[in-house]
């Protein structure tokens, strides 16, 4: 089984000036070799920091600075095992917000899409897809909660997880 860690809207230095410790500490003691961040680091020093657990593929969020927009694509397509996973971060108001992201990959096809941008959990299937929302971990202008996400894939199959911090 491959773990994965998900992350989405971190916002540093906006909400905090680094990335909380205990966010990495949680993606260790889980034991990810991957990390994906969809979008909304704002800073290039949150991906530095999660490079001390494990790679990193982000893409880049409406509110990222420039060096960050200029480092991530907007969108990617990650395999993981026989899995593919489609990483954007997601535009646009609440209403329609899964279908833009699922229409992104048009007609390339992907086993689970991984979006940020409502700041909200999200784990549901649709039309056999994965469609996956980490949350935020640090954020809470647009959510009650504070979470991070973990992908398992094994057997070509692909689950997702919550962690709820507190």
């Amino acid at each position: 089984m491959t773990l994965i860690g998900v992350l989405s809207d971190t916002h540093i230095p906006v909400v905090a000036p680094r990335l909380p410790r205990e966010i990495l500490e949680i993606l260790e003691r889980e034991g990810v070799s991957l990390i994906l961040h969809a979008g909304d680091m704002v800073v290039p020093g949150v991906a530095d920091d999660l490079w001390e657990v494990a790679p990193v593929r982000a893409v880049a969020g409406n509110m990222d600075y420039p060096p960050v927009q200029e480092a991530w694509p907007l969108r990617d397509v990650v395999q993981v095992e026989d899995v593919k996973i489609g990483l954007i971060h997601g535009w646009g108001p609440p209403h329609g917000l899964f279908s833009r992201v699922m229409d992104a990959f048009g007609q390339r096809e992907v086993d689970c899409v991984v979006f940020g941008h409502s700041h909200l959990p999200f784990n549901e299937r649709r039309g056999g897809v994965l469609l996956f929302n980490p949350g935020t971990p640090t954020d809470t202008r647009f959510s009650s909660v504070r979470t991070l996400g973990i992908l398992e894939v094994e057997g070509g199959e692909i689950r997702g997880r919550h962690i709820f911090l507190p």
